[in-house]
């Protein structure tokens, strides 16, 4: 039992390193894209949407790639090999960008690009299949807390990546970036076997024909993600320019993401004890208090408190959704309805870029005013949907 528990917890530790890497490598893209596309010939006005094109081919691949691991992990051992395939093929295409930018042309660059958002779906929903089909029941919203502080830790990161590489040729960390996906992502065989070896119980192969839950559960999904992407991206710095100037905002704006990776891991005990539509129901309702409580604040302490709470609320949402979507997708199901999160979260992401592309808060004075609210007013409404929804899976 107790080196079953050793297993798992390295296998957790391991998703938490991937993710860590992917979204570190995400923050290298967009931080030298700028420089990268101009080098192709592409002018800074279109940049913008490349990130769109970005998300877009996200939003689709996601779904896809979900199915299609459904399909692949039917077999033992062969999820592992796919995935890393895969990678191996973003890694190239995320490696030859700094060096093919110059001369190609728009449209060759382009299509680099294309290929690195595609291929790197496959280090999304296909990990949760593993998870959600080896791991037992009780474990996943842990396995799942300690995949998602890789993305918080990353994300705290970020802004100060941000500022440290602006002056770094593109190339290093380019190359250190795509060696790193490609190196962590090579151990992915042996967390499948690890896997498939203490698994308790053979994983079903078949899906289920009903996956009770599953539309309040992706409406949800996408009402947080809109409250997330307009709270994160559009309001939180705008919060704090009021009480500090944009020097500081590197060392601010993390509180966010250090209260993501502070309570996330105790609230997948909760999760493991009421299901994880209940934790996001509880999470989503903090959440809209917090971020009603940052548009409140009246001085960088209360900010910064309430970006916090908020930041804990939304780790709190991510787990238990990551735990949620496993047990509506069992078995057989996980990476269809894994995929189809990320596709939300991706198209969410896509939208927030095209409001701030095309200016519509300054078009629109109205959009402007009730920004501050909608986070709140979105993870208010997300809660009382999960609430509703997670009554009747609790009697199940």
């Amino acid at each position: 039992m107790v080196a079953r528990r050793a297993t798992l917890a390295g296998i957790g530790v391991y998703f938490g390193v991937l993710q860590l890497v992917f979204t570190l490598t995400w923050t290298v893209y967009v931080v030298y894209l700028p420089r990268l596309a101009a080098a192709a010939g592409i002018s800074g006005i279109y940049v913008a949407w490349i990130l769109v094109l970005d998300q877009l081919i996200f939003a689709l691949c996601d779904w896809a790639v979900g199915i299609a691991a459904d399909r692949v992990a039917q077999v033992i051992g062969r999820l592992g090999l796919w995935i890393a395939a895969i990678t191996v093929i973003s890694a190239l295409a995320f490696l030859l960008l700094p060096f093919a930018a110059s001369g190609i042309g728009p449209v060759p660059f382009l299509v680099i690009v294309a290929i690195w958002s595609a291929t790197s779906s496959a280090l999304r929903a296909p990990p949760l299949v593993l998870l959600g089909r080896y791991a037992p029941t009780p474990s996943q919203p842990w396995l799942a807390s300690l995949l998602l502080l890789g993305v918080g830790i990353a994300s705290m990161l970020s802004p100060l990546v941000m500022v440290e590489l602006r002056n770094v040729d593109p190339r290093i960390p380019f190359v250190l970036s795509a060696a790193a996906v490609a190196l962590v992502t090579g151990a992915i065989t042996w967390a499948e076997r690890m896997f498939a070896r203490d698994a308790e119980i053979p994983p079903s192969t078949r899906a289920s024909a009903s996956m009770p839950g599953v539309g309040p559960f992706l409406a949800a999904i996408a009402l947080l993600a809109i409250g997330y992407q307009v709270h994160a991206f559009l309001n939180s710095g705008a919060f704090f320019l009021r009480f500090v100037g944009p020097d500081r905002l590197a060392l601010l704006t993390p509180a966010f993401w250090l209260g993501f990776n502070l309570l996330m891991p105790p609230a997948s005990l909760l999760t493991r004890r009421y299901g994880g539509l209940a934790i996001m129901a509880l999470g989503a309702l903090i959440g809209a208090a917090a971020a009603w409580a940052a548009a409140q604040a009246g001085d960088v302490i209360s900010l910064v408190t309430a970006q916090f709470i908020a930041g804990g609320a939304w780790g709190c949402v991510s787990m238990s959704a990551v735990a949620a979507a496993l047990a509506i997708g069992r078995t057989g199901a996980e990476g269809r309805v894994s995929g189809l999160m990320f596709s939300l979260v991706a198209a969410a992401a896509l939208a927030r870029i095209v409001v701030v592309a095309i200016q519509l808060p300054q078009q629109v004075p109205a959009i402007a005013e009730y920004l501050p609210w909608l986070p709140a007013l979105a993870w208010l409404l997300a809660g009382l949907l999960l609430l509703a929804a997670a009554r009747p899976m609790q009697r199940r």
